[in-house]
């Protein structure tokens, strides 16, 4: 138990001492007794910040974690790190006490130096969290901060003792950062043993009435309570037990009356309605167990009517499972009862229903901060398992294991007002800039650390504070993208300062866009002999048809490269070309020749291209009698042919191209290049310009080469020879070849 400390005295130092004889072996108090020494040798007339001696401070805060079992440096460590800079120089502590104990103690006094800067800071909302997370991550050892829990707790039983005589704006000022800092720390931790002792006493002196007519509503003192639950415990577990049930947990803690509160306002409740005043948690083997025990509450006790609630048939949205259940329990005093299996437990203190976030009320913080939430909780489940162990290695390893793996991909640092801003590691002063504001970025010139001035490429550390050294008027430098200079590490500020210099150049690339569209207007107007004839051309609607909001970023697209010329010239052509007239009679249309192949001689047979070859004039043909499909037309290279048996080419016909006028033909070719952004659309482009349809596309990517695969309707073999020939031309292509 925790709550025997609260009647040592300042001076009680060697009697408490003979209290631990059977905790701490010989070594191990003689370790204390040398850090009490210590305490009361320097301490002088110093006093906390409570107002109590330091050295019955002190002496407080350590016997809080003898009584939770710590380590003996952890408990020394509280005894010294409360004393002034002055007595805890690196060497004496040193010499005295040993390295591990010595970093220990710089650690605690470190976290206390902050506590005063964390108080200045009067946090509320997303901001409490900021500093939570803050006081976590400047502690190197995860024990500093369980001894700044336990200081804190002393600190408050203090405020009681002489509430009378006490400030009372002082009391608010210290409950307030307990609320708001330490409680929470405390519940996130799963140290349930100083959870409830800060939460309460915090509410004792921020809502003195509201806890007063709380406590007397509840009408017995706690230590009844915790005897009623001991006895409620011994009841359930012997019918389970009588009831065939094996391999089951019971576990009952009396809530609080901060919880009791918070849960009225929550839920909008009255006392009455509140029926988990006195609660108990039931853990079984399987599922089958959890009902099979819910009868047996229901059988014992008489349940209360619309207080039932299954959890596990319909989980909460965070995946929370249970069975909840309200009875009328001895004494006719409310009792809520939850059954859940092992894997549930496990599941609702470290999974996606975490304990810490369900009293808290905060919303998710992320599967990584989670997973080394879920590591605390295991680490100190492990402690209280080896802590009552004497004199084994394990114990001599609890600082090794105690390494706190909070936020290391995280740096928190301040801002000269107090703010804290979260950066990732590695982080320099311009990322602090542009993450406070964009304009504070572009505007930077130096910076400084703790008062000190530094570069911009220093990277950050936890806990310091960050003045940017700026200039009225200014912008970001080219350098600063420069990787290799490492001024900017998070990808935001780079992002912004790219788009700095992306709208500085807005202008320049405007009128160069503007000049390229004026010439390709002329270009394709040449009635006029001086200058650009606009009277048919609305631009707006050319923007439009291009997909952009207004002219201004049609001509940037121009400027920049990232709209082609042969993109505009279709858009001109289609918009503002007129469709050729339509004569007042029109001419007979005559159905053309099939395909414009003469067979044996003859026009007008039913003929198809072959698929296999594809032949296009002038290509040597063959023609092959198919059976019901007419006659199909192959290259008389084709490998088909030149493979087909000897009984089969008795179907061969003589064929040529005749005179057809207008007719297409498809054919295909691959073209092999080095992938690069915008290949396709300068391969369109020579497409469009020779006035080739496209009809089938293939395209694969690998170890940053392209093979296109096209399907193209030609009108004769000159002018697919003559796209290929182009096609070769164009930047990154090394082959073009009909297929």
């Amino acid at each position: 138990m925790v709550a025997h400390a609260l009647s040592l005295a300042s001076n009680d130092s060697e009697s408490w001492l003979l209290s631990l004889e059977a905790v701490y072996s010989e070594a191990q108090r003689e370790v204390l007794r040398k850090a009490l020494n210590w305490l009361a040798d320097h301490a002088a007339d110093a006093r906390a910040d409570t107002g109590a001696e330091l050295a019955g401070h002190s002496l407080g805060t350590a016997a809080i974690l003898a009584g939770m079992r710590f380590d003996v440096e952890t408990v020394a460590a509280a005894l010294l790190c409360g004393l002034p800079d002055a007595a805890l120089t690196r060497e004496p502590l040193l010499h005295a006490f040993g390295k591990p104990l010595a970093a220990l103690v710089e650690g605690a006094a470190k976290l206390g130096r902050m506590d005063h800067l964390f108080t200045e800071l009067a946090a509320e909302g997303s901001q409490s969290e900021a500093l939570r997370q803050m006081l976590l991550a400047m502690a190197d050892d995860i024990r500093v901060v369980l001894i700044k829990l336990a200081e804190r707790t002393q600190a408050l039983r203090e405020l009681a003792y002489d509430a009378a005589s006490q400030d009372k704006s002082l009391r608010r000022k210290i409950a307030s950062d307990v609320r708001e800092l330490y409680a929470p720390l405390a519940n996130r931790l799963g140290v349930w043993q100083l959870k409830w002792e800060l939460e309460d006493l915090s509410c004792r002196y921020l809502e003195p009435e509201t806890y007063k007519q709380i406590a007397s509503l509840l009408d017995e003192r706690r230590l009844d309570r915790e005897w009623y639950i001991e006895q409620i415990i011994k009841q359930l577990s012997d019918a389970l037990t009588a009831d065939g049930i094996r391999g089951f947990g019971i576990s009952g803690r009396p809530k609080h009356i901060s919880s009791i509160l918070a849960k009225m306002r929550k839920k909008h409740l009255s006392f009455d309605e509140v029926y988990d005043v006195r609660a108990l948690r039931v853990q079984v083997q399987d599922v089958k167990d959890c009902f099979h025990a819910l009868g047996l509450v229901h059988s014992l006790w008489q349940p209360i009517p619309g207080q039932f609630d299954d959890y596990i048939s319909r989980p909460k949205g965070n995946g929370y499972k249970s069975l909840h259940t309200a009875v009328v329990g001895p004494e006719n005093k409310a009792l809520e009862v939850q059954l859940r299996t092992f894997d549930m437990h496990q599941e609702a203190e470290l999974g996606v229903a975490a304990h810490w976030r369900y009293k808290e009320g905060g919303k998710s913080q992320g599967d990584a901060i989670q997973d080394k939430i879920a590591w605390l909780r295991q680490i100190l489940a492990w402690k209280q398992e080896i802590g009552e162990t004497e004199g084994h290695e394990e114990v001599k390893q609890l600082a090794q294991h105690f390494r706190n793996e909070l936020f290391q991909d995280e740096v928190f640092v301040l801002t000269p007002q107090g703010k804290v801003v979260a950066l990732p590691a590695g982080a320099t002063p311009l990322d602090f800039a542009y993450a406070v504001h964009t304009e504070l970025g572009h505007r930077c010139r130096g910076a400084k650390l703790d008062g000190t001035l530094v570069p911009l490429d220093t990277p950050l550390t936890t806990g310091q504070r960050v003045e940017i050294l700026s200039v009225k008027q200014g912008g970001p430098s080219r350098d600063w993208l420069n990787p290799h200079q490492g001024v900017l590490k998070t990808t935001r500020a780079r992002a912004k300062v790219r788009q700095w210099f992306k709208q500085l150049d807005h202008s320049a690339h405007v009128q160069a866009g503007r000049e390229l569209l004026d010439r390709e207007l002329h270009r394709l107007n040449p009635r006029s002999g001086r200058g650009p004839l606009l009277a048919n051309v609305n631009l707006d609607k050319l923007a439009t048809r291009l997909k952009f909001s207004c002219l201004d970023d049609l001509c940037v697209a121009l400027g920049r490269g990232d709209l082609g010329s042969g993109t505009l010239e279709r858009a001109l052509h289609e918009v503002f070309v007129p469709p050729p007239e339509k004569p007042l009679v029109s001419q007979s249309k005559r159905r053309p020749e099939a395909s414009g192949v003469l067979l044996e001689g003859e026009p007008g047979l039913l003929t198809q291209m072959a698929g296999c070859c594809r032949p296009a004039p002038p290509d040597a043909i063959v023609g092959y009698t198919t059976q019901g499909h007419g006659v199909t037309i192959h290259r008389a290279d084709c490998p088909m042919l030149l493979h087909m048996p000897q009984d089969k080419r008795v179907r061969l016909l003589a064929a040529e191209w005749g005179r057809a006028e207008g007719g297409v033909f498809a054919v295909d070719i691959e073209l092999t290049a080095h992938d690069r952004s915008g290949l396709i659309k300068d391969v369109g482009e020579l497409f469009s310009q020779e006035k080739i349809n496209v009809v089938r596309v293939n395209t694969l990517s690998q170890d940053d080469m392209a093979r296109m695969e096209f399907t193209l309707e030609v009108k004769d073999t000159a002018q697919l020879s003559r796209f290929l020939a182009r096609a070769v031309q164009v930047r990154g292509v090394h082959s073009a070849r009909r297929k």
